[in-house]
């Protein structure tokens, strides 16, 4: 049965931001008061709060607590939180692009100090958490034009609700395609080494009362051969000027699936996502984690001691493996420069 009172990721009230931590998921709820632009940090940093546009809403709240905190010496405060808020992680663009938005905010402000100067960047970053969720919504829409009427749909990571603002960007897609009145089941990567997809995504779409079937990550390829899957919709982390996409680790693989089997394969994310500064994914950082996430599990070795380990929490995917390039102002088939040019510079419609 769906749930009437889906989880949020983040929300503010009174003075503080609240923020949903996702690492005890789904076995227990529990929300983060942050009332400091370092415990925001830390909070990204430790991925309590994750996906890219939940991380930039999160910050642009992160920089109005510094304010809020130094009160006198507030413009060196939000100053510093930004350069603290970028170095969290570097591969997800709209960490930057809501920073880079709040620091031009806080230009315009002028001379304007302590509680004048908090209401003016509170009143930005409830732009920007409204503007997401709105994004998210119309992104949906767009991409639900794209699913068949029935459609078995294989995803990774988590891009729904938790990741985002609110409504999500793939699971966007998903949810208005069912709340639209098509016949979808989702198969639902685990995505190791964090399990986003076990313990999140198959949470958002039990809660949502959409069909899905949890898959281990390495059974994608079997379960594509078989002809089991209609297509394939993952989020992104950045967008490159070429069209080629950073997400999460083993989108890549899925990409290559999908063109292999002849099955689309589809980005779902806003316009903050695209990088035009970035040529191409070879640019793009890719952030290294903890190798003790993949060493270890729930706290316990799974690994012995002292052997090396990889653990990449991104991967590329080639623009010339992506169909088609789903934002909240249309829908983009095989993404190029000329084609993300057109679309930054328009406003909403519904192909580009």
């Amino acid at each position: 049965m769906k749930n009437p009172e889906p989880l949020r990721s983040l929300y503010w009230e009174k003075d503080a931001l609240y923020l949903l931590d996702q690492r005890l998921l789904p076995g227990k709820i529990d929300y983060i008061r942050c009332c400091t632009a370092d415990a925001v940090v830390a909070s990204i940093r430790e991925m309590a709060v994750r996906g890219a546009p939940a991380i930039g809403v999160s910050a642009a709240y992160g920089m109005v607590l510094a304010a809020r905190e130094a009160k006198e010496n507030a413009v060196t405060a939000v100053k510093t939180a930004a350069t603290e808020l970028r170095s969290t992680r570097p591969t997800a663009v709209n960490l930057d692009w809501a920073v880079s938005r709040m620091e031009r905010c806080l230009e315009n402000a002028g001379a304007k100090s302590g509680e004048a100067l908090t209401d003016i960047l509170l009143k930005e970053a409830r732009t920007i958490h409204d503007e997401d969720v709105n994004a998210n919504r119309r992104l949906g829409a767009y991409g639900a034009a794209l699913i068949p009427e029935s459609a078995a749909i294989l995803t990774h990571c988590n891009a729904g609700a938790l990741a985002t603002a609110g409504y999500g960007t793939a699971l966007g897609v998903i949810r208005a395609a069912a709340e639209g009145g098509k016949r979808v089941h989702v198969y639902v990567d685990e995505t190791r080494p964090l399990l986003q997809g076990a313990r999140l995504t198959a949470l958002e779409l039990l809660q949502e009362g959409i069909p899905a079937t949890l898959i281990v990550d390495s059974s994608a390829g079997h379960l594509i051969s078989t002809g089991r899957v209609s297509l394939v919709i993952v989020g992104a982390d950045r967008i490159a000027a070429n069209g080629d996409t950073a997400n999460k680790v083993g989108t890549y693989t899925l990409a290559v699936l999908a063109e292999r089997h002849g099955i689309p394969f589809y980005i779902a994310a806003p316009c903050s996502t695209i990088d035009l500064a970035v040529e191409s994914g070879n640019e793009i950082v890719i952030e290294e984690r903890d190798p003790d996430e993949i060493t270890t599990f729930a706290g316990q070795a799974v690994a012995p001691a002292g052997i090396d380990a990889f653990n990449p929490a991104f991967d590329i995917t080639p623009a010339a493996l992506i169909d088609a390039l789903i934002t909240e102002r249309g829908v983009l088939r095989r993404p190029d420069r000329a084609g993300l040019e057109r679309l930054m510079a328009k406003g909403e419609g519904q192909d580009v």
